[in-house]
């Protein structure tokens, strides 16, 4: 007989994003990605850092004042896009911790993907993120906030045999 207590592919592509969101060096806001095929297969990931090259030491993680990352700063949903590579993302769902930006929410669409799945939606009254459900309903992509049926995930790196 098999296991009961598996997780849902859901659960599993939303921890894989969980897990990609550690990569992230921002001290403040941690958002990871994950981009799947139809078929269930993970096409790319993402987590919202700074540029190729641009380094982590040298770019500001301020939220405030006069120097911000805002301007730097790749979310995640375009660093997963990004790190596709020109893979046909269309019919694909992405999967994230965040509900997308309005930028974020362009390149979802413009990249072909039909659905968003998220955790959060923080920002939901802002004007950004009311422009980002509106572009994204007008294009067709479907947007579901994720109702999780476990409140973490704890992963065991104890080998095999020292079980």
């Amino acid at each position: 007989m098999k296991r009961a207590d598996y997780i849902s592919w859901d659960e599993y592509f939303m921890g894989v994003a969980m897990l990609a969101a550690r990569r992230s060096k921002d001290p403040n806001t941690q958002v990871g990605a994950c981009i799947v095929s139809q078929d269930n297969i993970i096409i790319s990931t993402g987590y919202n850092g700074m540029p190729k090259g641009c380094s982590d030491d040298e770019f500001p993680w301020e939220r405030e004042g006069e120097d911000t990352k805002y301007p730097y700063v790749v979310h995640a949903e375009l660093n997963a896009i990004l790190n596709a590579n020109g893979r046909d993302l269309r019919g694909s769902k992405l999967y994230v911790a965040l509900f997308p930006c309005n930028e974020c929410a362009k390149a979802i669409i413009q990249s072909g993907v039909a659905e968003v799945v998220y955790l959060s939606d923080k920002y939901a009254d802002t004007m950004l993120n009311l422009a980002s459900k509106r572009m994204l309903t007008a294009a067709g992509v479907k947007y579901t906030r994720l109702q999780m049926s476990m409140k973490e995930i704890t992963l065991d790196f104890v080998p095999e045999e020292w079980k």
